[in-house]
């Protein structure tokens, strides 16, 4: 299938997210002119911190440019995971076996945390541990991920089963891998219908939230700070920016140290269940071992399937990037190479020099960022832990809590080395299979 055969009628360039959670349409609200605590940023992080905070008593005022969660919260592939680009293995080396169970066990609080707050605020946005398949590309990638999942078993009690080659099919319809690794309690989630659940949330708990005021420059004063807006300025006792991958120039210190990088998606149009069942019969989430991987699981409302690769290139159209995201899904599934497409999506994350997420503060001002691909399960906790930091509860620490959070002296906040990272990881890829 080429060219514009691979769209369907009404394809959009929109997130398939959207069509169940569509982002709010609100009149706008006068912004107040004094409270608490100003949250940066209404995505995951945001958006918990000010739950977190309303719910404690603080008077939150949340600011968004977008509409509320129109970042990388409602685009994103809805994996819920505790893993980090830091391998367990690799921490043990660098930061001994005791660093590494703290960070490891923090990116498990992480993950439950999830799943404890959809219950506690009853969010209905299709939460399951649905396990997730790690496709080995080679007898390498194979016996590297028993080797790290049997590091982690040993010391973590994290459940997996080595999946062969000759048994591979009863986690995915692909002939294209060496086996790989299943992982049970590895979660998934409608990420659109969880922004919407926490909007909802906040502001049953007495958060205000107010979109499409973009802040434009944060300075200190005798009261705590002032915030500018595109629509006026609000005092705040304190700051927290919950901006991510959408750091600007109203924070040039953070911007230094997060890396903006693009994500990519498509989703077919409605698919046969027997087809669906024939290329994702375990119904997990699922990707391949590289480091720029490809990425895929069946929507979780509606028989689709959805994938996600390329990662960090350019963004210009949209419509060859889905047909490139076509290509790869037909490489991996190709049962589907008559499955059109009816929605191709970006959205912003950020990355860090040193692959870490980072929780701290500077000049006063609060922050977590840096998922480096761990957006739901981190990005949600850290705007918990930024709550309690707020909140100078005893228990706000994390092994995460930013000692250091590097950048490069040559490195202002645009990111021109980023096509120079993707084509390193790419040639990492061949090299490592």
């Amino acid at each position: 299938m080429a060219g514009d055969d691979i769209f369907a009628a009404g394809f959009k360039e929109t997130p398939y997210w959207w069509e169940a959670a569509p982002r709010p349409e609100r009149a706008l609200q006068a912004l107040p002119a004094q409270v608490d605590v100003a949250i940066v940023g209404a995505g995951f992080t945001g958006l918990v911190a000010a739950l977190t905070l309303a719910r404690a008593g603080r008077n939150v005022a949340v600011l968004e440019a977008q509409r509320l969660g129109e970042g990388a919260s409602s685009r994103n592939a809805g994996y819920v995971g505790r893993t980090l680009k830091h391998s367990f293995g690799s921490l043990i080396d660098s930061r001994g076996l005791e660093g590494a169970l703290a960070i490891y066990r923090d990116a498990r609080t992480a993950y439950d945390f999830v799943y404890e707050l959809v219950e506690r605020e009853g969010i209905p946005c299709h939460l399951r541990r649905s396990g997730r398949f790690m496709a080995a590309l080679s007898p390498r990638h194979y016996d590297g991920m028993a080797r790290e999942l049997a590091i982690k078993q040993r010391h973590l009690g994290d459940e997996f089963a080595m999946v062969p080659r000759p048994e591979q099919h009863r986690e995915t319809g692909s002939d294209l891998f060496q086996g790989g690794a299943m992982i049970p309690e590895m979660g998934s989630i409608h990420p659109g219908l969880y922004v919407n659940g926490l909007i909802a949330a906040a502001e049953r708990a007495g958060a205000g939230l107010y979109d499409r005021a973009a802040v434009t420059n944060i300075a200190r004063d005798a009261g705590g700070f002032t915030v500018t807006t595109a629509r006026g300025s609000v005092k705040a006792r304190e700051v927290a920016i919950a901006t991510n991958g959408y750091t600007g120039r109203a924070t040039p210190w953070l911007q230094r140290r997060l890396i903006p990088f693009n994500g990519f998606m498509v989703a077919t149009e409605i698919l046969p269940r027997e087809l669906l069942d024939r290329v994702a019969p375990s119904n997990r989430t699922y990707h391949d071992w590289n480091n720029n991987l490809s990425y895929w699981r069946r929507a979780p409302d509606q028989d689709r399937l959805l994938l996600g690769w390329r990662t960090g290139s350019p963004t210009r159209d949209l419509k060859a990037k889905a047909r490139r995201l076509k290509g790869r899904m037909d490489q991996i599934l190709p049962d589907l190479k008559d499955a059109k497409l009816d929605h191709v999506w970006t959205g912003q994350c950020a990355a860090t020099f040193d692959a870490w997420p980072h929780i701290g503060s500077h000049d006063g001002m609060h922050y977590g960022a840096g998922y480096c691909f761990a957006g739901v399960p981190m990005g949600s906790w850290f705007g918990y832990k930024l709550a309690q930091r707020l909140l100078r509860a005893n228990d706000a620490r994390t092994a995460f809590d930013a000692e250091g959070f590097p950048t490069k002296f040559y490195y202002r906040g645009w990111p021109w080395f980023r096509p120079l990272a993707v084509a390193k990881f790419d040639w990492e890829d061949r090299r490592g299979l």
